[in-house]
Formats: structure tokens, sequence, C-alpha cells
């Protein structure tokens, strides 16, 4: 598969670096890199689109911002990048997410090995990280979860560490859907049901919910994890804004689905709902 990287200039803060991102995320690019006052974008060759490209920095938020090149990247030096750049990520001094060339510390009391390819979750976002924060603080004993966006799987694969009896992990992505079956085989689980396909894919009902994707899918799906949700069933979301937060509880609760708790970190929110 062709991996194409896109080169643009510097955001002028971390709120436009941040909403650039995610907004690339939207149009098909899946991983990200700071590098020499430029941030850098890539997408896969069937998920490249220029026009999009072009509109995107037509925004009033983005006028300032540049692309500066787009350069075709052979397998061999996008993998060389990312081990390059890919350092392990440590949560509650509990989890550690790390690649397969990083060195096993059986001082963890999980140490998840993800190999992200093109998938988004590595745990160097805090989106994920958060997620995972507030995964080692909920019981997952004997309970049945829902993973959807799930990319490398890695919040799937937790749960199965923290005693999940079942999981499901869903993603609209092939190569993400690819990458789940990878990084399953290298944690030693090979009983995660891992599905291509978005929302209509899910089936049957769910103790805890997890939902790391973006504000507009969330808004969009959310109908279809209540749906998915036992009574007292939990949901944690994140990919979106502190600003979002009020219109994520406002559906939320329009669906019967209570606040409980969230985390902030350099905007990002992650946050717990239940049934």
């Amino acid at each position: 598969m062709k991996t194409f990287e896109y080169t643009f200039t510097t955001p002028n803060s971390d709120i436009q670096h941040d909403m650039l991102v995610t907004m690339l995320a939207e149009i098909g690019f899946d991983s990200f890199m700071d590098e020499d006052r430029c941030l850098k974008a890539y997408c896969s060759e069937e998920c490249r689109d220029d026009l999009a490209v072009e509109n995107l920095l037509m925004e009033p938020s983005f006028t300032d911002i540049r692309l500066l090149n787009v350069e075709e990247m052979p397998d061999k030096d996008w993998n060389e990048l990312w081990e390059a750049s890919y350092q392990p990520v440590v949560v509650n001094e509990r989890c550690r997410v790390r690649a397969p060339f990083h060195d096993p510390d059986p001082s963890f009391e999980f140490d998840l090995v993800i190999e992200p390819k093109m998938s988004f979750g590595t745990a160097n976002h805090e989106t994920t990280a958060q997620i995972i924060q507030l995964m080692l603080e909920t019981d997952f004993k004997g309970k049945e979860v829902l993973d959807m966006g799930s990319g490398t799987a890695v919040l799937a694969i937790l749960a199965k560490k923290l005693g999940a009896i079942r999981t499901v992990a869903i993603d609209n992505d092939e190569w993400a859907y690819r990458n789940a079956f990878t990084n399953c085989e290298l944690n030693g689980i090979s009983d995660i049901e891992i599905v291509l396909g978005d929302a209509l894919a899910i089936h049957g009902q769910y103790d805890v919910v997890l939902a790391n994707i973006n504000r507009n899918i969330l808004l969009r799906d959310m109908h279809y994890y209540a749906e998915a949700m036992r009574e007292n069933a939990r949901i944690f979301f994140s990919g979106f804004y502190t600003e979002d937060l009020d219109s994520i509880k406002a559906e939320a609760e329009r669906l019967g689905l209570h606040y409980c708790r969230h985390l902030s970190r350099n905007n990002w929110v992650a946050a717990e709902f239940i049934k």
C-alpha cells in the first residue's frame, strides 16, 4: 500500500495544531509528526484527496497554514520513520504501550505491544492515553466490551487483559482491521472479535463501550452505542475538545446516558457516562 507524506507549515498554536490534525484525520490522514518546524501528515493512496486538503486550508481557521510538499513514501521509509519516532507510553505507572522493537518490561502490570502501521491508537495521543487511564480505574472482570473505531485495537486488548470475557473491536478502515489481528497476536490474544464495519455492524448488548473517534461521529452514531448498552453499562468517549463536552453531554443525556466524570489534557477530553 502506497503512503503519502504531506508537509505543512507549523500551526501557530497548540489549539490550531490539534484542530488541523483532527480535521486532517477526518478526511483520511492516519498519522502525524512534528518535525523541523513543520507538521507532517500521512495517508494511504486510497484515502488521498487533494481537493479536500485544498478546501480545508481555505477555511478561516487555517488560512495561515501552507502545504509545502507532497511525497510518496516507500514502505521501508515509513517503517523507519515511525520506529525512529515512536516511544513507549506509560499510563498510571501500571500500563505501558510499546512497539515490538522495544524490550519488554515485566515491572508493569500491563506491557502492551502495539505495531501501529497506519492505524490510530498507540497511546501517544492524549485521547487514547486518557481512555486507558479511565479503563485502569474500572472493573472489567466478566464484562462484555465493545470497542468502536478500534484502530490498533489497543483498547480492546487492554480490556481483555483487564478481565473482559468478550470483546468486540469494530473499525471501518481495512488497514486498521488487518492491523488489529497483528496486535492481538503480538499480545497473545486470540479471542477478540475483530469486525470491519461502522456502527451498523454492532450486534448484541454490552457492559462497557469504548468510543475514541471524533466529535462528529460520536454525535452521529451515539444512539447506536446507547442501544447496544445494557442497563448500568458504562461508555467512555474521547476524540473531542474541551469545548465539545457540553454537546456530547447533551446528546448523551437525551439518550439516557448520565455523565460521571471526565479527564482533560492539552484540550483533549475523555469522558465516562453510565446508562
